[in-house]
């Protein structure tokens, strides 16, 4: 990755911005969202910018940049029509070691502003790393579209029950199978359509069962070719939802991007196949939710879990997904 993602803290932001046009009100506007902690550094100013200053009572140097002014800075942004000034924003910023985001010239920039889907408090932050806006601006309508507007009430209904949860149910991963079970049931559904006090009635009752068991499972994942594109949406979510992912380096490392971040990868290349079959299924009987990835070799692979498999209990631990063509 040329830039690392980071989400920063907005109540602990004091941001400067440097320039009073067009770009410098919509930069302010987007800081706005976070913090009010603001100072805008400009000698002319437009009546938009004049407006978000009278509003929101944000502090104004009404001179153009002078250096000096960053030190007690976090976050700094240049946006004036002068190249000269942006670059000399950009040097004090960087000798200060303060994030700096010059409009519109990237190689001045130690940070740059993501475009951002708002679903408070969830937020999706995405970007293309400078190389191709429209494109980005094609997947941000991708993603828009597929996410209900009140999506972020699911985050505040989880937020309020979270402590509750973790009192009633010990285990992990019998918590994370709980709540996948609410935010993608009705309960969820609920939420999404404003029937609040409908779905907290019902949450209570589900909670109330303590039914909630863990169940192992052993997805394999026949890979036909390295391209992620090629996995199905079911295949996919298991490896969102997997704690083990067991896989051969032949496959392809970028598939792996798909894999839940915190899941324990085993690397299979050099390890005898009944061997690694093994130590897979008592992952998922202890369980755990595991992905095995294999790429060709089906038939041994089939033949070798024909050996291994003795009880129907354990047949009933797996499941097979075929991507590619």
């Amino acid at each position: 990755m040329q830039y690392f993602p980071i989400f920063l803290t907005g109540s602990e932001l004091s941001a400067i911005v440097i320039g009073g046009g067009e770009v410098a009100a919509r930069k302010i506007e987007l800081l706005l969202k976070s913090t009010r902690h603001i100072t805008i550094m400009a000698k002319v100013i437009s009546p938009r910018v004049e407006n978000l200053i009278a509003e929101h009572q944000l502090t104004r140097l009404p001179h153009n940049y002078r250096a000096g002014f960053l030190s007690d800075m976090t976050l700094v942004i240049a946006a004036t029509n002068s190249t000269e000034v942006n670059a000399e924003v950009a040097a004090e910023a960087n000798h200060l070691n303060i994030l700096v985001n010059v409009v519109d010239e990237p190689q001045l920039c130690t940070y740059i502003t993501p475009a951002i889907i708002d679903r408070a408090p969830m937020l999706i932050a995405l970007s293309s790393s400078g190389r191709a806006p429209i494109l980005l601006r094609m997947l941000r309508e991708r993603i828009e579209k597929q996410l209900p507007s009140q999506y972020g009430k699911l985050a505040e209904f989880s937020f309020k029950f979270r402590d509750l949860v973790k009192e009633k149910i010990n285990s992990l991963v019998q918590r994370r199978l709980f709540w996948e079970e609410i935010l993608r049931g009705d309960v969820g559904e609920k939420v999404l359509n404003g029937q609040q006090s409908i779905a907290e009635v019902e949450f209570r009752k589900q909670l109330a069962k303590g039914d909630v068991s863990a169940r192992g499972k052993l997805s394999f994942i026949y890979i036909k070719s390295g391209d992620p594109d090629d996995l199905t949406l079911k295949a996919h979510r298991c490896c969102q939802f997997t704690e083990t992912v067991f896989f051969q380096k032949n496959i392809g490392f970028n598939l792996l991007e798909y894999v839940r971040r915190d899941a324990e990868k085993v690397d299979y290349t050099d390890e005898p196949l009944d061997k690694t079959l093994r130590m897979a299924l008592a992952e998922a009987e202890k369980e755990r939710k595991v992905v095995f990835l294999f790429y060709q070799e089906t038939n041994k692979l089939s033949d070798a879990l024909s050996e291994l498999l003795l009880s129907q209990a354990q047949k009933d631990l797996i499941e097979y997904y075929t991507c590619g063509h």
